[in-house]
Order: C-alpha cells, then sequence, then structure tokens
C-alpha cells in the first residue's frame, strides 16, 4: 500500500518542495501557484460532530464562504462578512436579556403575585395590572426595595436542583431526558414520568423558595442564599422550625404539585412548537427566491452603503427572535391556563407554616396566613364559596405587568441588535 502522505511532509509542518533539504531534483511548487485542484486533495472541512450544534434533522453545518475581495486588496480575511462577530454577539445578547427579563426583572411580580394567591384576607384582587403597580409602588416605599426582591436566590436554588435532579436521574434509569425526533407513546411516557419524579424531588425545596418569596419583610431575617436547601431538608426529615399543626405533609402534596408541573411543561411545549411552526411558516415564502427576485432593490441610503447587509440583519432576526417569541408565548398560556391550579397549589405549601405576608389591599401592614385546607378539594370549594370565582386570579394583574415588561425588553433588544447590525 503506497503512501498518500507528500515526500516533503515532515509530521509536523508541511514544507513546499522548493526546501533545498528535500530532493533537489523535484520541481519547485508552493502552496501560492497550487491549484485549486491539488489543494483540495489535501484541505477538506471537518465533519459534523452530533450535539456540537443545534441542527434539525437532516440539516448539515453551513459552510463558510467569503465573497469577493474588494479591489486593490491583498488581505483574504478582508472578504469575510463584517458583521458575523456581531451576529454571535446578538445571539448571546437577546438570550441573555431574556434569562434576565424572565428571572430578574420579573421577580417584583411573581413575589406580589404569590402573596395575592395566598391573601384569603384580599378585598382587592388586583386583576388590573394598575391596581398592582400602585400597591406594589406602597410595598416598596414602607419596607424599601428589598421588599419585592426577597427570595430570588431561592428561585436559582430551585432551578439548580430541578436541573441536577433531572440529569441524574435521567443517566441513572432508562427515562429519556430529551424526545427524539422519531419519538413512540413509550418515550413520551418515560419523559413525563422523568419530569413527575424531578418536580416530586425538587417540592421540598420549592415549598421553602415560596415561603422566603411571600414573607414580609418587616418580620423577615436575612437569610442566606443555602437557607432554601436547609428548609427543604429539615422539612423532609421533620427538623427545623417547629410548625403548626395545619401543616400539611409532604406526601398530600405530591400528586397536585406533580401534576401542575407536568400540565406546565406540556402545555407550554406545545404552544412552543405550535408558535415556532406558525413562524417558520409565515416567514418561509418571504425567504423564498422568487419573492426575492421581486422584491424592489433596495437605495443606498437605505442599505447604509454594505452590499447584503440588510439580509444579515434579517437572517440575525430570523435565527434567534423566533425561539424567543416562541418561548414567551408558551410561558404566558401556561401560566394563564394554569393560574387557579397554581394558587390552590400555593396555599396548601404554605399553610401551617407560620408566615406572615403583607397586606396586599393597601401595601403598609402585615397579615397572618391561618387557613384550614384539609385537602385540594376543600381547598377549591372554600375559595368558590368564600371569595368567588374570580378568587383563583387573585394577583393576575401582575401577571399581566409580568409578560409586558418581557414583551418590552424583547422588542428593545431587537430594535438595538437591528440599528447594530444596519451600521456595522
Amino acid at each position: 500500500m503506497t503512501s498518500r502522505r507528500p515526500d516533503s511532509f515532515d509530521g509536523l509542518g508541511y514544507r513546499g518542495r522548493e526546501d533545498p533539504s528535500y530532493g533537489g531534483g523535484y520541481s519547485g511548487r508552493s502552496f501560492n501557484n497550487a491549484s485549486s485542484a491539488d489543494l483540495q486533495h489535501w484541505v477538506t472541512t471537518p465533519p459534523d460532530i452530533p450535539g456540537s450544534r443545534n441542527l434539525h434533522f437532516d440539516e448539515r453545518t453551513p459552510q463558510f464562504e467569503t465573497g469577493p475581495a474588494p479591489p486593490g486588496s491583498d488581505d483574504p480575511q478582508a472578504a469575510a462578512p463584517p458583521s458575523e462577530q456581531l451576529n454571535r454577539f446578538a445571539g448571546f445578547g437577546i438570550g441573555l436579556a431574556s434569562l434576565f427579563t424572565e428571572n430578574v426583572l420579573a421577580h417584583p411580580c411573581i413575589v406580589f403575585r404569590r402573596q395575592c394567591q395566598v391573601n384569603y384576607h384580599a378585598r382587592n384582587y388586583h386583576l388590573s395590572p394598575f391596581t398592582a403597580v400602585s400597591v406594589m409602588y406602597n410595598v416598596t416605599k414602607t419596607q424599601g426595595p428589598k421588599a419585592l426582591w426577597k427570595g430570588m436566590g431561592s428561585t436559582f436554588v430551585v432551578q439548580g436542583v430541578t436541573l441536577g435532579t433531572e440529569g441524574i436521574i435521567s443517566e441513572c434509569t432508562p427515562l429519556p431526558r430529551e424526545l427524539s425526533h422519531k419519538w413512540n407513546p413509550k418515550q413520551v411516557v418515560g419523559h413525563l414520568v422523568l419530569k413527575g419524579l424531578t418536580y416530586v424531588v425538587a417540592m421540598p425545596f420549592y415549598s421553602a423558595s415560596l415561603i422566603e418569596t411571600v414573607q414580609s419583610e418587616i418580620i423577615r431575617d436575612n437569610p442566606g442564599i443555602l437557607d432554601c436547601v436547609k428548609e427543604g431538608v429539615g422539612r423532609v426529615m421533620g427538623l427545623g422550625v417547629p410548625h403548626s399543626k395545619r401543616l400539611l405533609p409532604l406526601w398530600a402534596l405530591v400528586l397536585p404539585t406533580a401534576l401542575h408541573g407536568i400540565l406546565h411543561y406540556v402545555v407550554s411545549s406545545a404552544v412552543q412548537k405550535l408558535v415556532l411552526a406558525l413562524l417558520r411558516r409565515r416567514r418561509s415564502p418571504s425567504s423564498s427566491p422568487s419573492a426575492a427576485s421581486s422584491s424592489p432593490p433596495l437605495s443606498p441610503s437605505k442599505s447604509n452603503g454594505a452590499p447584503g447587509q440588510t439580509d444579515a440583519v434579517q437572517s440575525m432576526l430570523d435565527a434567534y427572535f423566533p425561539e424567543l417569541m416562541a418561548s414567551f408565548c408558551a410561558s404566558l398560556v401556561a401560566d394563564v391556563l394554569l393560574y387557579p391550579m397554581e394558587t390552590v397549589l400555593h396555599r396548601l405549601h404554605i399553610q401551617g407554616t407560620r408566615t406572615i405576608i403583607d397586606n396586599t389591599d393597601l401595601g403598609f401592614e402585615v397579615l397572618p396566613i391561618n387557613t384550614q385546607y384539609e385537602s385540594v378539594r376543600e381547598c377549591v370549594g372554600a375559595i368558590r364559596r368564600e371569595e368567588g370565582t374570580l378568587g383563583f386570579y387573585k394577583g393576575f394583574g401582575a401577571v399581566l405587568v409580568q409578560y409586558s415588561l418581557h414583551a418590552a425588553v424583547l422588542q428593545i433588544t431587537k430594535m438595538i441588535y437591528s440599528t447594530l447590525l444596519q451600521n456595522a
């Protein structure tokens, strides 16, 4: 078998045959005058590595193609797209802005929404965002800015416990963590069982985090980030701060907690796939060659003198924002549909924990939680009988404020990066 290695290949680098130390009888040839056919045999592109990119089925990694170099330029890197690095930075920045909005900027709305849900004394249900913002302002004015940012560290702890538990269970069991494109009913059931087990394991820590977010800042100490873990383990082991006899056992909360988590995941996943499919179908005609050829050419003033720059901007928007919009719509629909169930679940978790919350009617006082529900059915009946059907939607105005802020941040981020890419 003959070797396919060049004669002048030394194992570390390819030295041209014009090197005097390698065979003076050979004709001189270097990379500068080599033909593309000669180099094509040695220079290849790396294969697609599964998991290295978010590729869809039957999709390959797009190859980088450089455009023609400008006249009078000898630098081969000058032909590279000037906005490629900015596109990558745009994707990172857009995702970071979305995560910041979901987990940090929306936290005051989550705190006030949970306080309204567990406050059975409240006469004002705060179904409108205007009344919710007014009382949130009063709470902040009375107790300081930290009053609506309490418990944010524990929410990150719960997310970390959830992700870690899901990974450990999926590695130790045959339950699939993700569904493939060719899924079957058995895989779907196993995937939902994995989600349910994850929510059950994280339930004590979620309950401790709920207490930290609704507890009034007036009588609240300064807990550490890991106090959520300590309180969760203490509730499982029956240790820690003594609770009242009205405290429901954890086994009574397993089914409603797992059911709420699975339903929220199913609804959000279905809505996300539906919205993403609709967005891609709506954009596909505009991205076809016929539509591109029929569109009028842009003037130099609109294209900022950069050929293809508008296409680069539109490509960036099509790459990142459909996913973010689909995720935004999925979370909104799931939260709205399951809001009554979340209200019942939070009241059951908070009962008997000796928690004192802010008065959500005025924002200047505190109130104790003294409910005596024995089961989910009794809690639903008591809310319907004493507070009416709208009692399940207490604090719904905070949800409207939360997602309005999220939509505004997404739109502002989109405008900023569109301007940056057009001026790049």
